[in-house]
């Protein structure tokens, strides 16, 4: 019988001819559930993606894969939250000095009768003069006005008056809208008063050059006493917050410096400072220590790399306090370290020999001494001070004893320490650079391709193009859209809450009142930290489902599948998305999210 040959059966079971395509099963579900083109080359050895073996994991091995990858991100976070933590002490709290008087007029011993001008002696006359400034680290010049109010002597009289030169505190002060009252009211007390516009040339608030101030002040004071009308031996200086930073270097220069009122004094440098009042008004407006993370370590910030120097700009000088002085406190002054600070004038005074140092507390006064915010037109002084300002004055530079308590008035307050171990870190400041600055760029970077790519998408509709445009696979494309969300709310949430403290602490220090209930001030730093945590888990499923691909294409097994990386790499059997502009797109928002992590984590929002 003789043999009949048959053709080889090409059915979809047969084993496939080497040089035969075949289409990967993972690869068949594309976006929208379509059917995906990608074909790949099976390999001679049948250890392809057709002869794999595919398989869906359970719940519950999903949920072990998830467990550990979720502990190591949040292990991560929270090493970076502790490790970017800083030393705050808070220690002592609640300091106070009783002061010896409730009363707190001036009086001094007259026994020659020695006549003393009060408030309303002389009637007032102005004028104004323009001075060119010149800042001496620069060269550069400032054109500034400066408002002499004089009082009128009898015709013919020729007397030699004290004088006055006001020192401005922060802000942008011109000698028209500055001190108008208190200077009118001490030129009527018989001193030749002088304001000028604010010396700051072309600095800004962080860049202020507050040596080269102190010139442009002295300047105004040598001025003052080529007047034929003043006395040259006294002329004292009027200064207030910021400014008070600058007239220990005024003394320095000048030693003929009569006087010095000082208005809420900031005794310890910037840094000091600024920290300290920062962190006394979050505690007062009721936000969540959560937020106190922020102060310590935005001032740990080393400036110097910024080319900002005034932060640690050194104050502690010798002849700061060698002069008579008087300070001035308000009781609701949330800016100023009173107890701390005072301790810290007596004693530097006392160093220099001078023990001419009075010291007033005010009640319901804020930190310009005014019963209300200043911005008000004709917010008032507290009670009697410019009266006792010029008894001060007028007994100081007539060289009369003080008979009335040094320290008198309202007891002096401080709710918590100044923190003098606030300094510099570089190590801290070059980290958080980079990762505050990388999260702007990649979500800059993000939100451009995101726009791109939604355009692209836009034209291919208007076209009729079918063509995908990020082709997300596999659920990847939703679960990114989800974890993206809920990072940028979480994020706007953090804004928002941060803001708002602001806003409280800005409003406090116009002299208005905290509110009785914070709200979004502190229930917003642990709802932050609980979405926090549940978007880290969050990526762990998405890693986790990463590794279930990568274990049915051949990725997870050691050693790797023979060309499954390069598949994988080159697009041949892509894993999130079938497009290239959608791979690319994915991890640059995987990577910009996670920056938003780490922006919370350096921040301290992964301490609990």
């Amino acid at each position: 019988m003789s043999t009949v040959s048959r053709p080889l059966s090409n059915k979809r079971n047969d084993i496939p001819a080497p040089n035969e395509r075949v289409s990967s099963v993972d690869d068949k579900i594309g976006e929208g559930g379509t059917k995906s083109n990608t074909n790949i080359h099976a390999n001679a050895d049948n250890s392809g993606p057709a002869a794999q073996s595919k398989t869906t994991w359970s719940l519950g091995r999903r949920l072990l894969v998830t467990i550990p990858i979720f502990i190591v991100l949040l292990g991560i976070l929270v090493t970076v939250s502790n490790l970017t933590s800083v030393p705050w002490k808070r220690e002592p709290t609640g300091q106070s000095v009783a002061t010896l008087s409730p009363d707190t007029a001036v009086t001094f011993d007259n026994p020659q009768g020695v006549p003393l001008a009060q408030k309303g002696s002389f009637k007032v006359v102005s004028r104004t003069i323009k001075l060119n400034i010149k800042r001496p680290s620069t060269g550069e010049i400032q054109r500034i006005d400066v408002l002499i109010r004089q009082p009128q002597d009898p015709a013919g009289a020729a007397t030699k008056h004290p004088g006055v030169v006001f020192m401005h505190g922060a802000g942008y002060g011109t000698a028209e809208n500055s001190f108008g009252d208190v200077a009118q009211d001490l030129s009527s007390a018989g001193f030749v008063t002088a304001v000028l516009d604010k010396p700051v040339w072309s600095t800004n608030d962080l860049t202020r050059d507050y040596p080269g101030s102190a010139k442009a002040y002295d300047q105004v004071v040598r001025y003052l006493r080529t007047q034929q009308n003043v006395n040259p031996d006294k002329v004292g200086l009027y200064a207030t917050s910021e400014s008070t930073w600058i007239s220990p270097y005024v003394i320095k220069y000048d030693k003929r410096i009569a006087f010095q009122l000082l208005l809420s004094p900031m005794v310890y440098g910037p840094r000091q400072s600024l920290g300290f009042f920062v962190g006394q008004d979050f505690s007062l407006v009721g936000a969540h220590n959560g937020y106190q993370s922020i102060v310590r370590r935005l001032f740990h910030a080393d400036t110097e790399m910024m080319g900002l120097h005034n932060l640690d700009f050194p104050m502690d000088l010798p002849e700061a306090y060698a002069v008579p002085t008087m300070v001035v406190y308000g009781s609701k002054d949330v800016l100023t370290a009173q107890v701390e600070g005072l301790e810290h004038i007596l004693y530097s005074a006392h160093r220099a020999g001078n023990q001419d140092v009075t010291v007033r507390s005010y009640s319901v006064a804020n930190h310009v001494l005014r019963l209300g915010d200043e911005a008000d037109t004709g917010t008032p002084f507290a009670d009697e001070y410019v009266g006792d300002v010029i008894s001060w004055a007028t007994g100081t530079v007539a060289g009369l004893k003080q008979t009335s308590e040094l320290v008198a008035g309202t007891t002096i307050c401080q709710s918590i320490a100044v923190p003098l171990e606030l300094k510099a870190d570089r190590n801290l400041t070059i980290y958080g650079g980079i990762v505050n600055v990388g999260m702007v760029v990649l979500l800059a970077v993000a939100l451009l391709m995101a726009l791109v790519g939604c355009g692209i998408k836009a034209f291919r509709l208007v076209r009729r193009n079918p063509n995908k445009v990020f082709g997300f696979m596999r659920g990847f494309g939703g679960e990114l859209v989800a974890v993206t969300l809920t990072t940028l709310a979480t994020f706007v949430l953090f804004a928002a809450g941060l803001g708002q403290v602001i806003m409280a602490v800005v409003k406090l220090g116009w002299g208005g009142a905290p509110t009785e209930d914070p709200g979004m001030m502190y229930w917003s730093w642990p709802v932050i930290q609980v979405v926090s945590i549940l978007v880290v888990w969050a990526w762990a499923r998405i890693l986790a489902r990463c590794i279930e691909v990568a274990q049915n294409r051949g990725l997870a097994q050691i050693p790797p599948r023979k060309g499954a990386i390069r598949d994988v790499v080159s697009g041949r059997e892509p894993v999130f998305a079938s497009k290239r502009f959608g791979r690319v797109f994915f991890w640059l928002v995987a990577a910009a999210m996670f920056s938003v992590l780490l922006f919370f984590a350096f921040w301290g929002l992964f301490i609990f």
